[in-house]
């Protein structure tokens, strides 16, 4: 049947449509599930059950109990952890008040060549660390380093292979990987707050005092959390440049495992990575909600 329009015969609409068989959307992070569960869950389960597991050294019998949690949290095990959460918390926040104002002036830079230089070398010195960067401190600044010698600075009490030695070598990556973590949130500064600011009168210390920094702290935290675990988990740089003068959790673990204090200890190190994932932890519980705030600021 056709409808007629001004003598003019109209064909009727066509109601018949193919539809399309959608695909659920969970099929399409399916293999992203996958893989975090290979390679986040299995080890975490095997974690879990190790830090809780017992063994009978004279029957080989193995038991659920709290003892490998209750050892790593006495003797050289606690020193060793709060040495590394001490270094770490002191890294991090050193590298994260020295990270902000160059990221701001690659951010302000008029000179985008400076800019992409220092962004890539940031790139890269944010990746240089283990056994590489440990050898080439200990040539510089080590006890018989180039510079120690020529500045005469062992004269003045320098000791490379001490806490705060150790602190200047994670510096030497932590500061790039701020500059890369605050640079997005930096370049998400409106221009009209700052111009706002000054027309009600405010000084460039007023601006980032009031404005700024309340907005960029959520993401100050954020780099500060990055650079606290990438501290936390360092292990090749310590172990070689200063062994086991400097307690740390990661040393700790090795020695464990490896049995060089004590034989059939590998369960006690799964309780000292359980103790480390509890802090991480900690620190995200804190971290996250001040994320949310700051993206309602920066996504306005």
């Amino acid at each position: 049947m056709t409808a007629t329009l001004t003598g003019v015969d109209v064909a009727p609409p066509v109601t018949s449509v193919k539809r399309r068989r959608r695909v659920p959307g969970w099929l399409a992070v399916a293999p992203l599930l996958v893989f975090v569960a290979v390679a986040f869950g299995v080890p975490s389960i095997a974690m879990l059950n190790g830090a809780f597991s017992v063994k009978d050294q004279a029957t080989g019998a193995s038991s659920y109990s709290t003892e490998n949690l209750t050892a790593s949290l006495q003797g050289a095990y606690l020193t060793a952890l709060l040495g590394s959460i001490k270094l770490s918390a002191v890294s991090a926040g050193i590298g994260t008040v020295l990270g902000l104002p160059l990221a701001q002036v690659v951010v302000t830079s008029r000179f985008r060549a400076l800019r992409e230089a220092v962004l890539t070398a940031s790139g890269v010195l944010a990746n240089f660390g283990g056994v590489p960067l440990a050898f080439a401190f200990v040539a510089t600044l080590g006890n018989a380093g180039v510079l120690t010698k020529h500045l005469h600075l062992a004269d003045h009490g320098w000791d490379l292979y001490s806490f705060w030695g150790l602190v200047i070598v994670y510096l030497y990556f932590l500061i790039p990987l701020m500059v890369l973590t605050i640079t997005p949130a930096l370049e998400g500064l409106r221009s009209q707050w700052r111009e706002a600011a000054q027309n009600n009168g405010a000084t460039a210390v007023q601006y980032w005092r009031h404005v700024a920094l309340p907005v960029l702290l959520p993401s100050l935290l954020g780099g500060f959390v990055l650079l606290f675990g990438s501290a936390f988990a360092a292990y090749a740089t310590a172990a070689a440049m200063v062994g086991s003068s400097v307690p740390l959790v990661t040393l700790q673990i090795a020695d464990a495992i490896s049995g060089n204090v004590l034989v059939g200890q590998e369960n006690v190190a799964l309780a000292l990575s359980l103790d480390m994932v509890l802090v991480a932890g900690l620190v995200m519980a804190v971290y996250l909600p001040l994320q949310r705030r700051s993206a309602r600021w920066l996504d306005a």
